[in-house]
């Protein structure tokens, strides 16, 4: 499955094998991975076996070639988006001068995190854990996992580009007066400003994987209807 949102920002989702490595070549401007399921490896040049798992995310650096390799007999699956081109990571992952907005290439190593090691952050009566994002080793892009209790928010917008993956639960996606019903490994693309709610309307926790761009907070939003007054909010997703 595939959700595109311009050009060369996408999201795939891919299944890798035991005994079937997948050899690639991250985007021009790099990629945001994260693990769905199963376990294995990331080998890249110069670096030992990085590991994955569930829950683990990961910044792979414009250009790199890498070979992904599953253990056990589930293999591993990975949602990996590719970040638009022009967009690539300072030197260093350091913020550049347009609101961390650079053209290098960045030159190091891939990077890795576990979703239990981030910070819970809340906006409401919603939660939201920042994998990767300015100050968090990609200044370019923000990737977060983030918890919808029952109910429904209010409809809002975005200033950025996002792509959705549904991790776990059921609900309703309201976006440009369209009602889609939504389940675990549904996707979908919110472009800047449409006004847009997800609403929970199973009894469990609404888990939804997001990565944006350009970077920002996912408590950065506009009230529906607030938009020519300029009056910001906080929501997420």
């Amino acid at each position: 499955m595939t959700a595109q949102a311009g050009p060369q920002f996408g999201r795939r989702l891919v299944a890798v094998s035991p005994g079937s490595p997948l050899d690639g070549t991250a985007g021009a401007a790099g990629e945001l991975w994260f693990v769905l399921g199963g376990r294995g490896r990331l080998d890249v040049a110069g670096q030992p076996g990085l590991r994955l798992g569930p829950d683990r995310g990961l910044w792979i650096p414009p250009g790199m070639k890498f070979g992904i390799y599953a253990a056990g007999p589930a293999g591993l699956r990975l949602d990996m988006v590719t970040l638009p081109a022009g967009s690539s990571e300072p030197a260093g992952g350091a913020a550049g001068p347009a609101g961390g907005r650079g053209t290098a290439p960045d030159p190091g190593p891939p990077q890795a995190r576990d979703l239990r090691d981030c910070a819970v952050e809340r906006t409401g009566d919603r939660r939201f854990r920042v994998l990767f994002g300015p100050g968090r080793g990609c200044a370019v892009a923000t990737q977060f996992v983030g918890e919808i209790p029952a109910g429904r928010a209010p409809e809002h917008s975005h200033p950025y580009d996002e792509l959705v993956l549904i991790l776990g639960g059921a609900g309703v996606l309201h976006a440009g007066g369209t009602d889609r019903p939504l389940s675990a490994g549904a996707s979908a693309h919110l472009p800047p400003g449409m006004p847009h709610c997800l609403e929970n309307t199973g009894s469990v926790t609404m888990r939804v994987l997001g990565v944006f761009h350009p970077a920002d907070s996912p408590a950065a939003k506009t009230a529906a209807g607030a938009v020519a007054e300029g009056r910001q909010c906080e929501s997420s997703t």
